[in-house]
Parts: structure tokens; sequence; C-alpha cells
């Protein structure tokens, strides 16, 4: 990287109670030290349980990430920063596309390293592969559902009967109901309301 490293710090307690950031906070600071990078900023979600989609600090920080303000990030370890490995890979993979080198202290895992990279590349062909076998079994699964003849796809909108399109068409002439009022009372789309009360003038 060109430059001085401009590190981003993070940290997290899932409570108030009884836990403290600052442990966390002053084994990441000595860190950057010792790398002589300097910090661009803290970022500290207190109280937070890891499992929550929304995080203050977390959701800054990646957007500092990309602004291009920092390009390092450390973490005391991975579920202080992540709430489940296929967000740990997205968030790995994001910072690996803006060029932000990712630290894990306790996990002594360094993507800025040789050692380092190699983890992270297998973590991301760990995560393509899942995506891919997802992705198989569902068209397995498809392709199982119409070879049993199982109709795929939204279920197609009801036909009506004469005495049915003639009533929907009384409806629509004696009170002008509104197209998309029919097509919801007679279980049919707003185009074909629309058209079968035209044929009928």
């Amino acid at each position: 990287m060109k430059g001085q490293t401009r590190a981003a710090i993070y940290a997290r307690v899932s409570t108030n109670n009884g836990q403290d950031p600052a442990m966390q906070i002053r084994e990441l600071r000595d860190y950057c030290k010792r790398r002589g990078w300097k910090i661009h900023d803290e970022y500290v979600d207190a109280g937070i349980s890891g499992a929550k989609e929304k995080r203050p600090e977390l959701d800054r920080l990646m957007a500092d990430s990309h602004h291009r303000r920092i390009n390092a990030v450390v973490v005391w370890r991975f579920d202080r920063f992540a709430r489940s490995v296929s967000h740990l890979l997205k968030a790995l993979e994001t910072f690996q596309s803006l060029g932000i080198e990712f630290v894990s202290l306790s996990e002594q895992l360094d993507s800025s390293t040789p050692a380092g990279k190699m983890v992270f590349t297998v973590l991301g062909a760990v995560a393509e592969l899942e995506r891919s076998l997802i992705a198989e079994r569902v068209r397995a699964g498809l392709r199982n559902a119409k070879a049993k003849g199982k109709r795929l796809g939204r279920p197609p909108l009801r036909e009506l009967s004469v005495a049915e399109i003639r009533q929907l068409r009384r409806d629509r002439s004696r009170a002008r109901t509104s197209f998309s009022l029919l097509a919801k009372q007679y279980g049919v789309s707003v185009w074909t309301a629309f058209h079968l009360c035209k044929r009928g003038h």
C-alpha cells in the first residue's frame, strides 16, 4: 500500500453489564503502533449483540471503507466483528475489492502476509463452493419437480365463467367500480378486468 496505512479499529461487547471494550481497544492500539499504522478512527459497538443485522459503528466503518478513508481493518476476534461465517466472508470480499487489509489478532490472521492471503483465499473458495452447491440443489429441485409434472412459478390467474364475466361488467357499469377492485374481487389481473369490460361495450 502506498503511503502510511490508515487503520480502523473495531471492537464490540454484547452487553453494558460488566463488559468493557477497553481491553480489546488497548490491544488493537498496541498492534497498530507496532506496525507503524496510523489509527484513522476507533469504531466501538457497546451493548449490541453480534447477531444483530444493524450495528451503528460497524455500519460507519463499512461506509468509511467504501469512501476509501481507511486501508486496513483491525479486530480483536472474528466473532467480535462478524455475526456469521457468511457475513465475515462477504465483508472480506468487500475489503479485498477495495484493497483493504484485514487483521484478526486472536486468530493471528493478517491478509497482508502470505499466510494470511492463503487462508483468506481458502475461505473465499469455500464460500464460492457453498454458493455453487446451493445453486445446484435449487436447479436439481426444479428439474425433479418438472419431471413429476409439477407446475413451476406463480399459479395462473383463474378463468371466469360466462356468468361471472357478465356480473363483472354489470358491477363496472352500475357502480363504476375500479378495475383494480374488480380484479381483486374476481381473482383476475387488472388487465383482464379492463379487457373484459371493454369487450362488453
